[in-house]
């Protein structure tokens, strides 16, 4: 039990760093430019765009992580 915790808290530290990272770098892109009157709700755009993004990388990693980690035991 103590294992599952332990991989929960990396998966949720994992994740909230990819969001902050992709939020990061969302910020600075400029969406501003593209619209001739910026949207009210574009600040809301850019956090669930970063969820997303951040957390289908987080995913990915996790996921590939786990995969070489499982590879171990093909070989013995």
């Amino acid at each position: 039990m103590k294992q599952i915790g332990i991989d929960a808290i990396i998966t949720i530290v994992v994740q909230l760093g990819f969001i902050w990272v992709t939020f990061k770098g969302l910020q600075e892109l400029h969406f501003e430019r593209l619209f001739r009157q910026v949207p009210k709700a574009l600040p809301l755009m850019k956090v669930l765009l970063s969820i997303a993004i951040g957390y289908g990388c987080a995913s990915f990693f996790m996921s590939f992580f786990s995969s070489l980690q499982n590879l171990g035991y093909l070989l013995k």
